[in-house]
């Protein structure tokens, strides 16, 4: 029988959901790493028992753990974590100089045609590879190297690679993106990069239309469509028709575009999901009232879905990572909180239900198919 895997990666640990095609019940494993930030916690494509996560914590570092049993045990992975390029600089706030660091893996992303391949989003804005399960790590170095790199300034999470977007027709093609340096787009396989960030405009940058410099909160695709992007900006809702040459507002009718999370249905390239919040001081719902929004059209027109969810004195988050849809019939739409709540709904958003309650603050969560 089919079923859904939702991976979620919290504060103090990780856990993994697991439930039939039917998504009513749902059976709970964890925490995994308990105490240790999880930020983000990916399975395979290819692989049904393949899990990756990145395990953190301020006293003992950046560590990947991987599991080939789907959760039920982990094993730790990687070396090579560091900076292979020229050290180099980035701008801070106050025009100082100041070194490239290596902190912690912000985004895991396994290959959707190789088993052993996966990527990994670094912050200070550096995009690792791995070509052997996650045992060994190489920097692809063109792209801290690209000539703005000096110019990258942090968003106030850091200077976060924390989107990676493989192009399924395309395996040369990577988009990724960078708080608050923008978007990037390789076509050589990460030899080269050039920033992909025409028709975005920033408040608060010396030039609000520049190159590069713009806080891109989380870009996401339909696998059958790579040319169409969306993007949650700063503030803005974004789409591009063209693989990021250019991009125009689909905000529309939201009641307010700051927000952090994106993503597309499953079955429908033109179905798009967004959370916003109040903006980018009061990080929480509007009026208290917890509602996801949704575009049939890819922006502009929008609705609110709020069967299921609370809406009257909620002040929760819903962080860049912490969305996924999964790809049954009818589709899945899930996302967790900083409040530790994980909500799902089988109905492509129509009617929402919490699988689980009272984690710790969630920082991502995707969704792993199972047959």
């Amino acid at each position: 029988m089919s079923g859904v895997r939702v991976l979620v990666g919290t504060r103090k640990g990780a856990f993994v959901l697991t439930s039939d095609g039917k998504r009513e019940k749902w059976d709970v494993s964890g925490p995994h790493f308990a105490g240790w930030e999880v930020y983000h916690l990916k399975g395979s494509p290819l692989d049904p028992n393949r899990l990756y996560a990145s395990q953190s914590s301020g006293w003992f570092g950046q560590m990947i753990q991987r599991s080939d049993d789907g959760g039920a045990s982990w094993e730790p992975v990687g070396n090579g974590f560091a900076y292979d390029g020229v050290p180099g600089t980035h701008q801070w706030y106050d025009g100082t100089q100041h070194p490239w660091e290596f902190k912690r893996i912000w985004h895991l992303e396994p290959s959707r045609t190789d088993p052993d391949l996966v990527y990994a989003g670094a912050e200070d804005a550096a995009l690792f590879r791995s070509t052997d399960g996650g045992a060994s790590w190489h920097e692809l170095p063109g792209l801290r190297e690209h000539e703005s790199g000096p110019s990258w300034q942090p968003g106030a999470g850091g200077m976060c690679l924390h989107t990676i977007l493989l192009d399924p027709t395309n395996p040369d093609r990577i988009f990724i993106a960078i708080s608050a340096a923008g978007a990037f787009r390789t076509d050589d396989g990460g030899k080269s990069w050039r920033p992909i960030n025409r028709g975005l405009k920033s408040q608060g940058i010396p030039n609000p239309n520049a190159e590069v410099g713009h806080c891109v909160h989380r870009i996401a695709m339909h696998p059958s469509r790579p040319d169409v992007l969306f993007m949650q900006k700063h503030w803005d809702v974004m789409r591009s028709d063209d693989a990021g040459d250019s991009w125009r507002e689909v905000s529309g009718n939201l009641p307010t575009d700051f927000g952090f999370p994106i993503d597309v249905h499953a079955h429908e390239p033109e179905t798009i999901y967004v959370v916003p919040i109040k903006s980018d001081s009061e990080h929480f719902p509007l009026d208290g009232k917890l509602r996801v929004y949704r575009s049939r059209t890819g922006g502009n027109e929008w609705e609110p879905l709020t069967k299921g969810l609370p809406q009257s004195d909620c002040y929760v988050n819903v962080l860049r990572n912490a969305m996924a849809v999964d790809s049954l019939d009818p589709c899945g739409v899930y996302f967790g909180t900083t409040g530790g709540q994980v909500y799902a709904s089988a109905d492509s958003g129509d009617g929402w239900a919490p699988i689980v309650r009272d984690l710790p603050a969630v920082l991502s969560v995707e969704v792993q198919a199972l047959s």
